[in-house]
């Protein structure tokens, strides 16, 4: 089992420290409302934000703190590049597709920065190019046919092949006109504007049940009830799914490390790698004078094994690379992958009137997340914005263009579901585990998730997921049980730390 105190950094996202924690109460009585919101990320903050300026009274519900979640822990890129993805969405669905999404993005992103300067909000906003890049003269093709096809839906894009990076790459996308941010600056600003807007936002308040109808009711386990004519669950994977939006999401978690850096040695813009396996690169300011070099990757399944060593090799690759000093921070976030990589945003099932979903966003969820409350907030109004259609999770037409990838993405779902249960953990027996491990075992017939702590104290809880029933895996440098078929995350003790679960895992008694 490996020592936590041997991984670089603090385990804290640089975002979330460097801001106050926010202290908003729970939802305690019952509340009548014309929207409630559920989620506190940037998708539901801002279609809250968006909702509250059209006159209506809005609820705005977190589980945990705001913003303190998947928006606490991006690489805050606020980017209409999203990798190679325009000459796909042009031959997979046509010129239009590719313009409405270049469009719908890049306006999100000059969004962020019209909010910004309203509100005088001091978030580090900064504009850079972003680039994807790739060290294999194979992928070249591809690159200048990304190019040509960002170009073509309206972006400011060119092939390069110099880029600010001190390594060599093969070639590039670069596109300008792009920014970063702090994001919990943006967000807490949001939400202070929305509190003086007369929106209300709740914390610690896990809503555990919707009743769709006319109005809808939303139950919390505070035991309070959210009465609302329009509901809307940006909770980053949707914890009530009436379309089986989960069939055609991939949970991806990565890890981050950051570093400071010599402001001379800034690679000036935002960079992504094609192939090669991910490498993203960042930089934001500190306070001192230096920027902070932000490195993202080592994508995998919740439940894989062996966290600890991936954050050693992704450390180990940025101190080749750039001149930074000891490493600062170390944090993971985790993004949901739809099949067909357009984020799904608008009724929650085909027959929803009053109920609305945002997912999917696919780690470019600060363009998406505000997309999507201006799509949201349109909709509840009675508008449709022009790239409705695209986003729409009802999307047949793009179901069936991707129905390869979605039965790929379901068979490995089902064999997780059998197939963890016939695999063994190598730990036969409670006193098997060290201190700080984890592993599942067999006890009395039932499969239990057994965690021994640092004391040597052993935690025990039921091995199956609440959401659906897969067997989750232990996580080594988080310490959680995390999910592999759909990304819900618990604390040793069982509490939930990332859905789509709502409920805990149930305690188990060794004795």
């Amino acid at each position: 089992m490996p020592n936590l105190e041997d991984l670089p950094g603090t385990d804290v996202s640089f975002w979330v420290r460097s801001t106050d924690t926010t202290r908003f109460a729970p939802l305690i009585d019952d509340l009548t409302v014309d929207v409630a919101v559920v989620g506190g990320g940037i998708a539901g903050l801002s279609t809250a934000w968006e909702v509250v300026r059209t006159g209506r009274s809005v609820a705005f519900v977190e589980a945990e703190r705001i913003a303190e979640g998947v928006s606490g822990h991006t690489t805050a890129k606020v980017t209409a590049q999203h990798t190679l993805i325009y000459d796909r969405l042009r031959r997979k669905h046509g010129e239009q597709a590719a313009r409405l999404y270049a469009e719908s993005q890049q306006g999100a992103l000059e969004r962020i920065v019209a909010i910004a300067g309203e509100l005088g909000l001091d978030c580090d906003l900064e504009r850079r190019p972003a680039v994807t890049y790739s060290l294999d003269p194979a992928d070249l093709a591809e690159l200048r046919a990304e190019a040509a096809a960002a170009r073509d839906a309206g972006l400011d894009a060119q092939y390069v092949e110099e880029t600010g990076l001190p390594f060599t790459v093969a070639g590039a996308v670069r596109v300008e006109g792009q920014a970063q941010f702090h994001p919990r600056h943006y967000l807490l600003g949001l939400a202070a504007d929305l509190s003086r807007r007369g929106g209300l936002v709740f914390e610690r308040t896990r809503v555990i049940g919707l009743r769709e109808g006319e109005p809808c009711r939303l139950a919390t386990e505070t035991g309070a009830t959210v009465t609302a004519r329009d509901v809307v669950v940006a909770t980053h994977y949707p914890v009530f799914d009436r379309a089986l939006l989960f069939a055609r999401l991939a949970p991806r978690r990565e890890l981050v490390v950051a570093a400071p850096l010599d402001a001379a040695a800034d690679p000036g813009g935002m960079y992504i790698s094609h192939s090669e396996g991910k490498r993203s690169v960042r930089t934001a300011p500190l306070a001192d004078g230096r920027r902070l070099l932000i490195v993202t990757g080592e994508d995998f399944t919740p439940g894989a094994a062996d966290v600890a060593e991936r954050y050693r090799r992704l450390d180990a690759w940025m101190h080749d690379r750039f001149p930074v000093g000891e490493t600062v921070y170390r944090w993971a976030a985790q993004d949901n992958d739809p099949s067909d990589r357009i984020a799904m945003v608008g009724p929650l099932h085909p027959g929803a009137r009053h109920t609305y979903v945002a997912t999917g966003f696919g780690g470019w969820g600060m363009t998406g997340g505000v997309m999507a409350g201006a799509l949201l907030a349109g909709l509840i109004a009675g508008r449709s914005p022009a790239w409705a259609e695209l986003y729409d999770p009802g999307r047949v037409w793009s179901t069936l263009k991707e129905a390869p990838a979605l039965l790929r993405q379901q068979a490995e779902v089902g064999l997780r579901f059998v197939g963890d249960r016939l695999r063994t953990t190598g730990v036969d027996t409670v006193a098997d585990i060290a201190p700080g491990a984890g592993a599942v075992v067999r006890i009395g017939g039932r499969r239990c998730a057994v965690h021994r702590d640092d004391e040597g104290v052993v935690h025990a809880v039921s091995a199956r997921c609440t959401h659906l029933g897969c067997l989750v895996a232990f996580n080594d440098a988080e310490r959680t049980w995390d999910c592999p078929c759909h990304g819900s995350r618990f604390d040793v003790d069982g509490t939930v730390v990332h859905g789509p679960a709502v409920r805990p895992l149930e305690p188990r008694d060794l004795e």
